[in-house]
């Protein structure tokens, strides 16, 4: 266990693990509901993965949905990692940190998408470290998050995907969720156990749930190891949320994805849904009730919203929201559509 965790458990913390990967709750602030403001949970559900050379930016430009080359010091972006068939296979939040490249990856993929990675590096001077002991994430959202940094940034990030770096490491504003800001700080293990009891002073100490929570709510999907290689980007909304750049140059797959956004009318999407479950495994298959005998697509990613409530992500044909979606079989507990922060527009 590092450093990190082991001062988490010690303020409290219950960690579990699924097959080596970290979750995170704070039994002490257990509530019926889960947070969804002025709260800060570390997040242990992701990986990071430095990239460095003179041709790291050039590499991963040519690998990912998301141009790399012009990504500048005051900005992150997403992207994605694609199959040859134009399949998701790992979806990323980037950034720039002085001669380095960072990568944050859902945990449970990150070995095999870095290994897959360096695989293609070849004659390219560009290396891929394993950077998840080295720095953490910690996940802030709600009035009170700009008071929490304040010690440590004066200024914030405006802008959703805009940074701003310093000592004190990097801040990146993110996605709004039920209507409040939120921001990731990256920073060193011993920065975060030093801060901890000023942010913990300001905002309460939340579990994973809550920032996966957000994520929903925000409609910004993550690609699992049950997701892997199952959606072109648009299926997931991911060039909605600015996850895919159609002006770059090739990468794996970009065949497929510009033709998905170029020819015809998309038939999939991805939902927010609410299901009175309390519990929701990524990969789960949903039904139409019209058309019982085949899935009319699956859930993305899911986070608990209270005891008897689970939300969800879900990909799903448009045709089928027309009608009773059930989740699981035919027969399952019944999805009910939330509106997304976006517009579902079609590809021009």
């Amino acid at each position: 266990m590092t450093t990190w965790l082991n001062f988490l458990k010690e303020q409290g913390a219950d960690l579990a693990e699924d097959n080596g990967i970290p979750s995170i709750a704070f039994s002490a602030n257990a509530a019926d509901e889960t947070a969804r403001t002025n709260f800060v949970t570390p997040l242990v559900h992701f990986g990071l993965i430095t990239a460095t050379g003179e041709d790291a930016a050039s590499f991963l430009h040519n690998q990912l949905t998301n141009d790399v080359t012009h990504l500048t010091d005051n900005q992150a972006r997403l992207a994605g990692y694609c199959s040859p068939k134009g399949r998701m296979m790992a979806s990323f939040l980037i950034w720039k940190e002085g001669d380095r490249i960072v990568l944050q990856i859902p945990r449970e993929i990150q070995a095999p998408v870095q290994k897959r990675l360096s695989m293609f590096i070849l004659r390219s001077k560009a290396k891929l470290t394993d950077a998840t002991e080295e720095l953490v994430a910690l996940g802030l959202a709600g009035p009170a998050a700009a008071s929490a940094l304040l010690p440590w940034f004066p200024e914030l990030p405006l802008a959703i995907l805009d940074k701003i770096t310093s000592d004190a490491g990097t801040v990146i504003r993110q996605a709004n969720a039920f209507g409040i800001p939120r921001y990731q700080w990256i920073t060193t293990p011993q920065r975060a156990i030093e801060a901890w009891p000023h942010l913990t002073s300001v905002l309460q100490p939340a579990g994973s749930d809550a920032w996966k929570l957000a994520e929903i709510d925000g409609g910004i999907p993550h690609i699992t190891t049950s997701t892997q290689e199952k959606f072109v980007p648009q299926m997931i909304n991911f060039e909605l949320i600015g996850g895919v750049n159609f002006k770059k140059g090739c990468y794996p797959g970009q065949e497929i994805v510009a033709r998905s956004q170029y020819l015809g009318k998309l038939k999939r999407r991805m939902m927010h849904a609410t299901v009175e479950v309390d519990k929701i495994v990524p990969g789960t298959e949903i039904f139409a009730a019209d058309d019982p005998d085949q899935p009319c697509g699956m859930v993305v990613n899911a986070a608990r919203a209270n005891a008897q409530q689970t939300d969800c992500l879900v990909e799903i044909k448009l045709a089928a929201t027309e009608g009773a979606v059930h989740l699981g079989s035919a027969t399952g507990p019944v999805l009910n559509f939330q509106p997304l922060p976006y517009e579902l527009t079609d590809p021009v």
